[in-house]
């Protein structure tokens, strides 16, 4: 099973750009320093939840608009510097689009929309006054290269900045999606499994991963919560159920308090096209369109802890009916 479709000098050329804080950090300031970027920074989307729960494909559906951009595989490895890279980019055609990494059946080609943006908070810690302004600086430059006045970005890794984005881009929307219980946990189990299996095989994988801050399960795993849990064992189920409870409890807890948050249930927007065109009014895109969402089901035989379940179950239920009340009212 081959996935890591990078030459030698591409694998190089990564490593380079995207291992060294101190060439991540020139590269922005070369950025910053030759382009002045749009006057939008704020009215962006930020998706952010725990991984597998349909971030992806509600990424892609709403980029799908035309009305936002995005960091993609284009921008790749000068993540930081997207218009000092473009300018410099040998080739501007976009590659056939190829089934990613995570057997999940969905492609991509260089210019489809993806979670770089962790990149920047690996670069610039996000509990710091300046880095603030820093990020204001990149989303205007982003949109400056593809042209657009709104910015929309996947980062799972944001769970941990919800306070911080609400509070900073008042004119945002969060979209914090989910997924049932269960099939989230055994789809995170899957990915853990199937990520540490292909970096024994080959470690580019496992340095691009943390190259990019990508933590949420496989090698360089790092649980979101990860202090007086019952269950520690990444191997098992009962591991990932307890992060999603975890996860989306916390998230419940901070909507109370905001109103630019939204819970976008990943059932209900593959099975309820009037869910999906209210998102669409919702995050004030004035076009209605539709798209292909397929939810991936999976039979699951594995034991479960069964007070652990009930609990996750009865928070799907609550922001599930959060969810289609603030979306439909």
């Amino acid at each position: 099973m081959k996935i890591n479709n990078y030459s030698w000098i591409q694998q190089k050329l990564h490593k380079f750009a995207l291992s060294s804080k101190f060439i991540r950090e020139s590269a922005f300031d070369l950025e910053s320093f030759l382009f002045e970027g749009s006057t939008n920074w704020d009215n962006n989307i930020f998706i952010s939840g725990l991984a597998r729960s349909g971030t992806t494909i509600l990424l892609n559906a709403l980029h799908a608009s035309d009305k936002f951009s995005s960091l993609s595989y284009d921008d790749m490895p000068f993540i930081l510097a997207p218009n000092v890279w473009s300018k410099i980019l040998l080739t501007k055609t976009h590659k056939k689009a190829i089934y990613r990494a995570h057997g999940d059946g969905l492609k991509v080609t260089t210019n489809s929309p993806e979670a770089f943006e962790e990149v920047f908070w690996k670069t610039f810690e996000h509990n710091k006054p300046e880095s603030l302004e820093k990020f204001k600086v990149f989303i205007k430059l982003i949109n400056k290269k593809y042209g657009k006045k709104r910015y929309i970005s996947k980062n799972n890794q944001n769970i941990n900045r919800i306070d911080f984005l609400s509070k900073n881009f008042p004119n945002s929307k969060i979209l914090i999606p989910f997924r049932e219980p269960s099939q989230q946990a055994y789809s995170l189990l899957n990915q853990h499994k199937r990520f540490i299996y292909l970096t024994n095989h080959d470690t580019f994988i496992s340095d691009y991963m943390n190259w990019i801050g990508h933590k949420e399960f496989g090698p360089n795993y790092i649980p979101l919560f990860n202090e007086g849990l019952a269950h520690t064992d990444t191997q098992n189920i009962n591991h990932w159920l307890e992060q999603w409870y975890l996860s989306y409890k916390k998230c419940k807890n901070i909507f109370k308090d905001t109103s630019n948050i939204c819970f976008v249930c990943y059932e209900e927007i593959c099975h309820n096209n009037d869910y999906w065109q209210e998102i669409l009014k919702y995050l004030d895109i004035n076009k209605s369109y539709n798209f292909n969402f397929m939810e991936s089901k999976k039979n699951i035989s594995l034991d479960t802890d069964i007070n652990l379940y009930n609990k996750t179950s009865f928070l799907y239920d609550q922001i599930r009916e959060i969810s289609i009340k603030k979306i439909l009212g």
